[in-house]
């Protein structure tokens, strides 16, 4: 196997993965909202991959399924009935709620993957390629930049059309405030932060722990029900997966 397949494999195999996930779950479980979502990054990054567009293919994948790897050991916890991390609850949790839209469900699920895991998946990824942080940050830029073109064709695809715009008013007061670049720039501050602490692992255990919950009341906020249609009667055609790479 050239090196080159062998970033290619670890790429696909966390595409079939997510592929998989996005056949077996109802189109309007809120897992299965957020994981076309992060399928379409996936694919995203495959596609640059084998077009040579990464300068450094292997930081990039690494980093890439590192990140996704967080994502879906998370599912794997809360389908075995273990606690996923806090940042990940409130989805699991809310996840069939009726009165969530799919546009909640796909931005508490980007607040917690990149809010979180993103940050996490650096630091994993410095350990195996044994760098820096600093080593990683184009290829961190060029995965945070697929995600905020995506968070925006998101938030067009899923926002309810002209018919049901009075009850989306408050959706768009409880989403408004959060912005995709905002936590991207505070995953990677936190990044550093946990690579400056990994010397002293208890106060970087600490500090992780107390992002993971900061990031899942974030996203329990955003969770919250809203009155109106519920969101498996949404007009809405996006509401039932419209997003793709």
């Amino acid at each position: 196997m050239t090196q080159w397949e062998e970033f290619a494999t670890g790429e696909d195999a966390v595409v079939r993965r997510m592929r998989a996930l996005d056949a077996a779950l109802p189109a309007r479980d809120g897992v299965a909202v957020f994981n076309r979502v992060r399928l379409a990054v996936a694919e995203a990054v495959d596609r640059r991959l084998r077009a040579g567009a990464f300068a450094d293919a292997r930081a990039a994948v690494t980093l890439d399924v590192r990140f996704a790897e967080r994502y879906l050991a998370a599912v794997d916890a809360a389908g075995e009935g273990r606690r996923p991390p806090a940042c990940w609850r409130p989805l699991f949790q809310f996840r069939r709620h009726p009165g969530v839209r799919p546009l909640q469900f796909a931005l508490a699920g980007l607040n917690a993957h990149v809010g979180h895991d993103l940050a996490l998946a650096v630091v994993d990824s410095c350990r195996a390629l044994e760098c820096g942080p600093t080593e990683l940050e184009d290829e961190f830029d060029q995965v945070g930049d697929l995600l905020v073109t995506l968070e925006e064709r998101v938030r067009e695809e899923l926002t309810p059309g002209p018919d049901l715009l009075r009850i989306a008013d408050p959706l768009a007061h409880l989403l408004g405030a959060w912005s995709l670049e905002r936590a991207r720039d505070a995953a990677w501050a936190a990044a550093r932060a946990l690579w400056t602490l990994r010397r002293t692992p208890d106060v970087a255990g600490e500090f992780a722990e107390r992002l993971d919950a900061t990031v899942g009341f974030a996203g329990r906020l955003m969770l919250t029900p809203l009155p109106g249609e519920p969101n498996g009667s949404q007009s809405s055609g996006s509401s039932t997966g419209a997003i793709s790479s």
